[in-house]
């Protein structure tokens, strides 16, 4: 078989080296909860998740960066993004600007070039990725992903030899080196939605986003817990952040089968399959009365992952009514004391 001349087949795997025994675990205070933020990916939809954490700072914060109340942060995609910007110490609000003044940077077009791009994203991207670089550059910086107040988890997937990559930060002694990344490189990674940014290419591994295997990460965030921490699963309380779906009803000819009847809900069938089995394993875990998931109900036609003009209008009623409804509980859960930071 002739090799793809594109690629460095020098270049190993990320995995490459990863120690074969068990972790050794750090200590814990015991008793002591441990507080882990997890946050979907979704595109613009990521205003969902940063408007309620928006909303729990403005109601029992006084404003506060709310990142300082959890021990762990867990996101994917744009989860990831909020999940970076949470641990440089913004607050919800700083970051909802975003979405809410940037949006139409990173997705722009009219919504009739939008419905054009429908068909064109067969063949190519719907959007520039350098759109996106612009704004984490001018959101990060030059910073280091090193530089994190908050342990992070940020899942991408690494095209080059087809494996899940998860970037960390320095707080277990086998993390060495992700640290050293930019912030601005590990956003792209994560985001790289195919179908609508090109992959992101960095130090000859290409990356996509990480919701090919884990648009929820909660799992990822709790595995890494439980291995890096000498914590009982029911010291640990989980806020799990959605960005909404839509109603899920296999069609008649969904039934029958076949390609064409499929050809737009795999992937929403997918992403949903595998938040609703996270949510269920973590559930499992640490017991269902220290999760709480937060998503916005289901509804017949969900906002599109670049719809910037809709989801401004409509999610921060969404975020209001969904705080309104749980924000004591994660205020008594979560929000009592601050947590430990990731040189603790």
């Amino acid at each position: 078989m002739p090799r793809d001349q594109a690629y460095d087949h020098t270049v190993p795997r990320r995995s490459e080296g990863t120690k074969q025994t068990q972790r050794p675990k750090q200590p814990w205070p015991d008793g002591q909860p441990f507080r882990l933020l997890s946050i979907d990916g979704g595109g613009i939809l990521g205003l969902l998740p940063c408007l309620m954490l928006a909303e729990l700072e403005k109601r029992f914060l006084d404003g506060e960066p709310i990142g300082n109340h959890f021990d762990m942060i867990a996101g994917t995609s744009t989860g990831g993004i909020i999940a970076m910007g949470l641990a440089q110490g913004k607050s919800a609000q700083e970051i909802s600007k975003l979405y809410l003044e940037r949006g139409d940077m990173i997705f722009p077009g009219t919504r009739l070039q939008k419905v054009a791009r429908k068909v064109t994203q067969y063949f190519a991207p719907a959007h520039d990725q350098k759109n996106l670089e612009n704004e984490l550059r001018r959101e990060f910086g030059d910073k280091l992903f090193g530089s994190s107040q908050n342990r992070l988890c940020i899942p991408s997937f690494e095209g080059r030899h087809g494996e899940p990559y998860i970037f960390k930060t320095p707080h277990h002694t086998d993390y060495k080196r992700d640290q050293h990344k930019p912030l601005v490189s590990v956003g792209m990674a994560t985001a790289a939605a195919p179908g609508t940014f090109a992959a992101h290419e960095d130090g000859g591994y290409t990356f996509v986003d990480g919701g090919l295997w884990a648009n929820n990460p909660v799992m990822v965030g709790l595995t890494d817990a439980l291995t890096c921490f000498d914590i009982d699963p029911r010291q640990v309380r989980i806020l799990s952040l959605g960005c909404g779906q839509d109603i899920h009803r296999m069609t008649r000819w969904q039934r029958v089968g076949g390609f064409w009847h499929w050809r737009s809900h795999f992937t929403s069938s997918v992403m949903r399959a595998q938040s609703h089995d996270a949510i269920g394993q973590a559930g499992l875990l640490v017991g269902r009365d220290q999760l709480v998931r937060l998503d916005a109900p289901e509804v017949g036609k969900r906002v599109a992952m670049d719809d910037v003009s809709r989801a401004v209008v409509e999610m921060p009623p969404v975020a209001r009514a969904m705080i309104e409804g749980s924000g004591h509980r994660v205020n008594d859960m979560f929000l009592r004391k601050s947590a430990t930071n990731i040189t603790a």
